[in-house]
């Protein structure tokens, strides 16, 4: 592995914002573009570091990309229940991906929901489109859980958020 996973730092939030936007925007995964109510919450690093923990991966120092665990219900989280964690907001740069970093934020969360106590489950929302995610999440061990799919935009059908879980 030519990278290291870590931490956060509170300089490098802006940064990792802009690089979580862009892979979704570039990626087409927000239906309103610039102007997608979801974006701002993308962009907002430090909101997400202020409840749950931001992980990041980095080849010097240069940020590959990077994800939130979240232990547990709270402001952060949007479907983790008591006992399971959740993760957020994974984004890989374009052309880092295919190294590897995506999997090493996932078993970096994987790890620190084991070593959570309390904990037995962890969870995830994605989108339908989100292939490269989905082959992460398998390979790994999550499980489809159909049952709790959801809709963050009521009004939009086509919206509707595939889920995971993997249980410790």
């Amino acid at each position: 592995m030519d990278f290291l996973i870590r931490r956060a730092l509170p300089t490098e939030y802006e940064d990792l914002g802009t690089l979580t936007a862009h892979a979704y925007l570039d990626d087409g995964l927000l239906d309103y573009g610039e102007t997608d109510p979801y974006l701002p919450v993308l962009k907002d690093v430090a909101s997400r570091a202020a409840a749950a923990e931001v992980l990041v991966a980095v080849d010097g120092d240069h940020l590959l990309g990077g994800v939130t665990f979240v232990q547990g219900p709270g402001p952060v989280a949007d479907i983790a229940r008591p006992g399971e964690a959740e993760i957020r907001a994974l984004a890989i740069t374009r052309t880092a991906r295919g190294r590897g970093a995506g999997e090493a934020l996932v078993r970096a969360c994987i790890d620190r929901a084991r070593a959570t106590e309390g904990c037995t489950t962890i969870v995830l929302s994605t989108q339908s489109s989100m292939h490269a995610a989905h082959r992460i999440y398998e390979r790994l061990g999550f499980v489809r859980t159909p049952d709790r799919d959801w809709n963050p935009v009521p009004h939009l059908d086509d919206l509707t958020l595939l889920t995971y879980q993997l249980t410790l």
